[in-house]
């Protein structure tokens, strides 16, 4: 058995992390391994047919998942296996969600925003109180 590995990149677009990770090894074997992967795409020059590659500018990333593996990739039909459980996966959170709160539809409800900090509206501080400066230029005293 050869001890090096083929490495293959492919999009994110309907594919769940959880699932692809599931489902693998089923797929390609037990020393298969896949992760989140960003490839580097050369973005088209405007000027010309040529690819510009003149600064990072240039370069865009895409997200994916970068698989390894002894053998071939992933056929097209188990792709799309895997995109169908994503899928079933997703539909399931939905119902979920739905179902926390019934009474409340969501147009898209695995988007909802989280919030993760609040800043602080004007007026406010952090003490509760508004500041006070001890600078005489800016209270206007000389």
């Amino acid at each position: 058995m050869s001890s090096s590995m083929n490495r293959f990149w492919i999009p994110h677009l309907d594919i769940h992390k959880k699932v692809i990770t599931q489902e693998l090894q089923y797929h390609l074997g037990p020393q298969a391994t896949v992760r989140p992967y960003t490839l580097e795409v050369p973005i088209p020059c405007l000027e010309s047919a040529e690819l510009a590659l003149v600064d990072d500018q240039s370069i865009q990333g895409e997200d994916g998942f970068l698989i390894s593996t002894p053998g071939a990739c992933l056929t097209d039909e188990q792709i799309d296996d895997i995109c169908r459980k994503s899928k079933e996966l997703w539909d399931r959170q939905v119902a979920a969600k739905i179902q926390e709160n019934p009474s409340k539809t969501l147009k898209r409800p695995l988007h909802q925003p989280i919030t993760v900090s609040r800043g602080f509206s004007e007026g406010s501080s952090r003490g509760g109180k508004p500041r006070q400066h001890n600078d005489r230029r800016r209270a206007g005293v000389q």
